[in-house]
């Protein structure tokens, strides 16, 4: 039997190939310093943990969920926002849980989009968006994101043709792969071209809560107007560590957040209780471990910023985010620099190229191992003798 065309056209898994190059380089007994990862190694914070081990002894806990989540979750969600970004979200209308937001992001063209319409993508961006487009046999049109413009797209370069396909626009702030940030300016922009084009915006918050230099990240319902044109995506996985617990949640448009629960009734039967009731906690009691976590990914990112220039690989610090956005040297593709750097001294970086077109030249590199490490590999990359002081 042959897959569909719908499997047949989806781009090649990135992070699967990525990680499998990595896993075969420790399974030879290398001593592999991995940046290319976006799992968090930090574990989830005690009193979530707590949480979750009590929902779990509860048999209550043992049956279906709600298919539109649990109330105490949608509350938390909402309260979360309001507490946080001075947001006003209805729990009842405005609050979609999702079993990680990358499933929001497959589902919502599903459940808006026909043949023929297109979703707007950033370039370079998080290579899973493309997937949206092949399962839901619609089309997709890149915006450029370029450094001189701070890795922000220019409404004024999309092409009349691409504004009249497009129904849907993916943005992504902090953003991976380049750590940027978007300011209110730039969302305000943003509203008013979706506004003249009559197209949805949906907004990936996972980095949220990971600002450097005392600024915060602000979300895009901080916008007036927001709610008018588009949700934003929002996921426990980077603020609390809870990368494999699943648990995520969309907030924003009332008729964008039915489309995902009307399509997830039919799709799913819910997330599993204990999870959500530990969701719950996460967003309710103190954000002191989200502080502290914050603070621990910004002295890892100034240790990359120092040693970097220490040897002569100059790049902009992130502004957010737990990324950071190298150049490669000249002479190599991203592709063969980071195949270079993990033959020869057993550092695995995410060469750009697999977040789109725009994302060739670079490497991403993620701030997650230790600083000892974050030293130890630059080290290595300086006796390759490719960057000079």
């Amino acid at each position: 039997m042959d897959f569909s065309n719908r499997l047949q056209n989806l781009p090649d898994q990135f992070f699967a190939l990525l990680v499998a190059k990595t896993a075969q380089a420790v399974e030879e007994g290398r001593d592999v310093i991995n940046f290319g990862q976006g799992n968090p190694d930090q574990p989830t914070p005690a009193h979530i943990v707590k949480a979750m081990q009590q929902a779990v002894a509860d048999p209550q806990t043992h049956r279906y969920s709600p298919f539109r989540g649990l109330s105490s979750l949608r509350k938390a969600a909402a309260d979360f926002y309001k507490k946080e970004y001075d947001v006003d979200i209805d729990p009842d209308l405005e609050v979609a849980i999702l079993s990680g937001t990358k499933i929001g992001f497959i589902e919502l063209p599903l459940a808006l989009l026909n043949p023929g319409d297109s979703l707007l993508l950033p370039d370079p961006g998080y290579p899973d968006y493309l997937s949206a487009a092949p399962l839901a046999d619609i089309e997709f049109d890149l915006m450029k994101l370029k450094q001189e413009t701070g890795y922000l797209p220019d409404y004024n370069d999309v092409t009349a043709a691409a504004k009249a396909r497009a129904k849907l626009m993916y943005l992504n702030y902090p953003n991976n792969p380049t750590g940027a940030t978007a300011d209110i300016a730039f969302f305000d922009e943003t509203i008013q071209f979706a506004k003249e084009n009559g197209i949805g915006v949906v907004h990936d918050f996972a980095y949220g809560r990971i600002g450097f230099d005392g600024k915060k990240p602000v979300s895009f319902l901080q916008s007036k107007g927001a709610k008018d044109i588009g949700i934003e995506m929002y996921t426990l996985s980077k603020t609390y560590n809870m990368a494999g617990w699943r648990i995520g949640f969309a907030v924003g448009n009332a008729k964008m957040i039915e489309a995902l629960n009307l399509i997830q009734d039919h799709l799913f039967a819910g997330v599993f209780p204990a999870v959500q009731l530990a969701a719950v906690e996460a967003l309710n009691s103190s954000q002191q471990c989200v502080e502290e976590l914050n603070a621990l990914y910004e002295k890892r990112r100034q240790t990359l910023v120092d040693e970097c220039r220490r040897i002569g690989w100059e790049f902009e610090a992130p502004k957010g985010s737990f990324f950071a956005w190298l150049p490669v040297p000249e002479g190599y593709t991203s592709i063969e620099f980071s195949d270079l750097l993990l033959d020869k001294v057993d550092i695995a970086v995410a060469p750009g190229s697999g977040f789109g077109p725009g994302g060739e030249g670079f490497v991403r590199v993620g701030l997650l191992v230790d600083e000892q490490r974050i030293i130890e590999a630059i080290q290595r990359i300086e006796k390759l003798g490719i960057f000079t002081k």
